[in-house]
């Protein structure tokens, strides 16, 4: 196979990983509620699966360098695979949250090793748009799975068979794919004052997008059930945030490279506050104006994470761009493990509106961590650096966007504020 070809058949693989994982992301918290599950023990499920993220990304390159990439990915894939077809053996909360660590766990080290190949393959020349392409079928990914949740009723085992056949699948895929063995993962480190030095933006916006990110990927399916919508309405409100935030983050993207990101970030933040606030306001029974406003939510607070990468990177030399992304990963995966948590006990409180009530607290706190930088810088800064579509999978991915330049991107204005 050409290293095209080959790029091809590893991102059919990964879109596949994404397709089941989207899957039973949406269908376990409506699941949980049919079995009985309290608001806060379906925000406990989410907080252990990105707890689960948090450990395989910390874990993951040690093991992978132990067996090998392939063994690694094989394996993991079983592991995922028997995780999930013990879903139904016993619907009891704790079980389910011991599974959904786990399972955290392996999906990390699944994303490793694929995205390991996706860095290996790549050359100099195409690595910007495999970073790109990785982005976008993982997303399409997401967005499939959601809609698979109306296969079957939501207690039906085919909404277990079917995510569990695309993991499948996709180990299928990518082991039997003639490549050579990938170069090994990086740890995973996390230097919290290293990352405030770098940027207090970035730092303290990848806790807090994290946050809100994790409490809408837990919770927003409940939300839609407890909302009056149908299942299937609520896959197309699922569906609908991720199109937003796929269609944005380019153009976006583009528009920070020209200016000072912060500058980009703050509008973004602030309308994401009023989608969420209309969210939470929105009367029952609104389906299509509950789609406009989460094609929307989404446009706006999904292209944040990789706004705060690039923002940082511009201040990052090239040999420790993979070192600090896996850094703020970490920061995002252990907001998105809190978010839910506490989502869910304002959500047993006070219902569904809660859920986007502190998304939209969250957003609102860092658009004043960014007002409260701008006011302390002495310089606007501009940039002739170039933003990269980001992942939200583990540290392995950011080896692609990394080795895509030895230099490391330039100001045409520096200030000394972050």
């Amino acid at each position: 196979m050409s290293p095209e070809r080959t790029i091809g058949v590893i991102l059919f693989g990964s879109g596949l990983v994404c397709a089941g994982s989207g899957l039973l992301q949406t269908m376990l918290p409506m699941r949980s509620g049919l079995e009985g599950f309290s608001t806060s023990a379906i925000g406990l499920l989410g907080t252990a699966y990105f707890g689960g993220i948090v450990a395989g990304c910390i874990l993951g390159p040690r093991l992978i360098a132990h067996i090998g990439h392939i063994r690694a990915h094989t394996g993991t894939v079983c592991i995922l695979t028997a995780l999930t077809l013990a879903l139904p053996i016993y619907p009891e909360a704790w079980f389910w949250v011991a599974l959904r660590f786990l399972s955290g766990v392996a999906l990390a080290v699944v994303f490793m090793t694929i995205e390991s190949w996706l860095n290996d393959l790549a050359s100099n020349e195409n690595r910007g748009r495999v970073l790109s392409l990785y982005v976008i079928v993982s997303n399409a990914g997401w967005i499939l799975g959601q809609f698979g949740v109306n296969l079957a009723g939501l207690q039906d085992v085919l909404l277990i068979l079917v995510p569990t056949l695309a993991v499948c699948l996709s180990a299928a895929v990518v082991s039997l794919t003639p490549t050579q063995e990938p170069t090994a993962v990086p740890a995973a480190r996390l230097d919290l004052g290293g990352l405030f030095r770098l940027s207090t933006v970035a730092t303290l916006g990848c806790f807090l997008i994290g946050a809100a990110e994790g409490a809408f990927w837990s919770l927003a399916p409940l939300f839609g059930q407890q909302s009056g919508l149908s299942t299937f309405e609520t896959t197309l409100l699922m569906g609908a945030f991720v199109l937003g935030g796929t269609l944005s983050q380019w153009p976006l993207g583009r528009l920070s490279d020209r200016n000072d990101r912060r500058l980009v970030m703050l509008p973004a933040v602030m309308l994401a506050v009023l989608t969420g606030l209309a969210l939470a306001l929105m009367p029952d029974g609104g389906t299509l104006l509950a789609l406009i406003l989460a094609l929307l939510h989404g446009a706006l607070m999904l292209p944040i994470y990789p706004l705060c990468l690039a923002h940082v990177n511009d201040q990052t030399p090239a040999e420790q761009m993979v070192q600090v992304s896996g850094g703020l990963l970490l920061i995002y995966s252990s907001g998105a493990a809190a978010g839910p948590l506490v989502a869910a006990a304002w959500m047993e409180e006070s219902g569904a509106p809660a859920l986007f009530y502190l998304i939209s607290i969250l957003l609102a706190l860092f658009s004043l961590v960014i007002l409260y930088r701008l006011a302390a810088a002495r310089l606007v800064r501009r940039y002739d650096g170039q933003f990269s579509l980001a992942p939200r999978t583990t540290q392995a991915a950011y080896e692609i966007e990394a080795e895509d330049s030895d230099e490391p991107p330039s100001g045409a204005a520096i200030t000394a504020s972050r």
